[in-house]
């Protein structure tokens, strides 16, 4: 996601958009990416802490982004 302080022009548009579409009671919208990734074996904190140097390194520019990681179980 952008981090606060940078301008989220897609995000405006959204807000915009919302009551002309007949949708009221948003008052920001914040528009980002999102990865999801499937590891072999157990998630233990050694995968999440790799999972987490992708993010930093490779995934987001955290310049102006920050990322979270979440596990989410199998459906």
């Amino acid at each position: 996601m952008p981090k606060p302080e940078i301008l989220d022009p897609q995000g405006k548009a959204v807000l915009g958009a919302l009551p002309r579409l007949g949708f009221s009671g948003v008052t920001d919208v914040r528009q980002g990416k999102r990865f999801e990734l499937e590891v072999a074996g157990e998630v233990t904190e050694d995968v999440l802490d790799q999972v987490r140097q992708m993010a930093e390194t490779l995934l987001s520019n955290p310049v102006i982004e920050y990322f979270e990681v979440h596990v989410e179980a199998d459906a």
